[in-house]
């Protein structure tokens, strides 16, 4: 006698959630894993620093003048900045910090000169001392450092770039378009910025090896 199968088929098995110990809900889908390459979740945080207890140490300040690429802001404060005289060895590409007491012997040398410093900062974070000339002994100032003041003037205010176009004579100045927010500044005073800055290269005494030098002694 031919054998006739149960028509009525066994029933599936049903999955167990195994994480929970509650048999899952029908119709509703698992969340997905959160995404591990999420740039989200790998970007570093602008205090950065500051939640992971770390301190950035300003062991270099360069005096230059900023980068073409470079967005900018000066220090509103006017005491982070500073009218004084340098000496300037161009073929070195070196600015020279003088002490006052040797000013009065110095102020033939073509090298010396006035300069107004002034304390900025760049969008990396990077800061540095924005040398500037200042007006000669008949009042006036060339184009160049007119429009470089105007420059420092604007970016007390807001983020900016400077260009040199040598047809004009002068600086032009970039404002940025995004809102990048207000410079987060180091904890240092105006005078620990100079002696970063002009750790190696503050002149003091007229036997000093770039006085020397610039006589023909060495």
């Amino acid at each position: 006698m031919t054998n006739i199968r149960n028509q009525h088929a066994d029933p599936q098995p049903q999955p167990v959630d195994l994480g929970s110990g509650q048999p899952p809900e029908s119709g509703v889908l698992a969340a997905a894993a959160p995404n591990p390459f999420d740039p989200a979740r790998l970007r570093l945080s602008q205090n950065f620093a500051m939640s992971t207890g770390v301190k950035k140490l300003v062991t270099t300040v360069p005096v230059r003048k900023p980068d073409k690429e470079w967005f900018n802001r000066v220090h509103l404060d006017p005491g982070y900045s500073l009218e004084t005289a340098v000496i300037e060895r161009k073929e070195d590409r070196e600015t020279y910090l003088v002490e006052q007491s040797l000013w009065p012997e110095l102020a033939s040398e073509s090298t010396f000169c006035p300069r107004a410093l002034f304390t900025g900062i760049n969008r990396q974070g990077v800061l540095f001392l924005w040398p500037v000339r200042l007006p000669g002994t008949d009042g006036k100032l060339d184009n160049w450092s007119a429009s470089a003041l105007e420059a420092i003037n604007r970016a007390k205010e807001g983020w900016i770039r400077v260009g040199s176009n040598m047809s004009l004579g002068a600086y032009e100045i970039y404002e940025a378009k995004g809102a990048y927010g207000e410079p987060e500044w180091p904890d240092l005073s105006f005078s620990e910025i100079l002696r970063i800055a002009f750790k190696d290269r503050f002149i003091n005494s007229m036997d000093h090896p770039v006085l020397r030098k610039l006589r023909g002694e060495i």
